[in-house]
């Protein structure tokens, strides 16, 4: 694997989703943390209509459902912030 690929994210396995996406202020949030050495990293897909962000940060979290619930929360948090922006 390459190095760029370790240091952004690549190559970590998506854990599967367990429940349909949350609606928050007209956007679908699918919770997708990635399996990673040493625990979880927080992401989520972001989509309204057919636009789709994916959102992949850098904390990596040991519980898996607390990395859901952080993954959800910051998914939020970023809608609130830019909106369509992220698109």
């Amino acid at each position: 694997m390459s190095l760029l690929k370790r240091l952004f994210g690549g190559g970590g396995e998506a854990a599967a989703s367990r429940a349909p996406g949350e609606d928050h202020g007209g956007y679908t949030i699918y919770v997708e943390p990635a399996k990673v050495p040493g625990g979880y990293r927080v992401g989520a897909r972001i989509e309204k209509g057919e636009q789709v962000h994916q959102m992949i940060r850098s904390d990596v979290i040991s519980s898996e459902e607390e990395a859901r619930t952080t993954s959800l929360l910051k998914a939020k948090h970023l809608i609130d912030q830019q909106g369509d922006d992220i698109f």
